[in-house]
């Protein structure tokens, strides 16, 4: 009863103390529903910082098919390079997150179809193109997505 408490008043100071127990192999000592529940919150963190990712890499996608051309007859001098640099950014960080967890991977076209309607409208509010404008499923593959050389064709 001790470490429920523990977790609700100190929760720095349950993890320090489960630390010290699974050390030393304290095991029945545990407070297991806890735990379980901080690993399931771990688990989904990773889960969704990929989501997050993929969301905001998919709307600057987007932004490059379906706003590029418009802006650069506007602008001469408007090439997308803000957007070029925030495709880069974001497929190095989802690259450093696959890396550091590879299991996420399996999770690819789950986090791709949940980020995509985020990113439709991310892209909306920042470009105020029409919805209707944007396809309804992720017009990209989850290789394109990652793929440092792609680059949707501008329309």
């Amino acid at each position: 009863m001790e470490l429920k408490r523990e977790y609700e008043q100190d929760f720095h100071q349950w993890i320090e103390h489960h630390i010290t127990l699974l050390r030393s192999g304290r095991f029945n000592e545990i407070d297991v529903e806890h735990l379980i529940e901080e690993l399931e919150s771990m688990a989904g963190r990773d889960r969704n910082e990929l989501v997050s990712r993929l969301k905001i890499l998919i709307a600057h996608l987007l932004k490059w098919q379906f706003q590029l051309q418009q802006l650069n007859e506007k602008w001469q001098e408007f090439d997308g390079r803000s957007w070029q640099r925030s495709i880069i950014e974001q497929r190095s960080q989802v690259a450093d997150l696959l890396e550091d967890i590879p299991s996420l991977r399996h999770h690819l076209n789950e986090s791709v179809n949940l980020a995509y309607p985020k990113a439709v409208n991310l892209a909306i509010d920042e470009t105020k193109l029409p919805k209707s404008l944007f396809p309804k499923t992720c017009p990209y593959t989850v290789e394109q997505i990652v793929d440092k050389e792609f680059y949707p064709p501008s329309e």
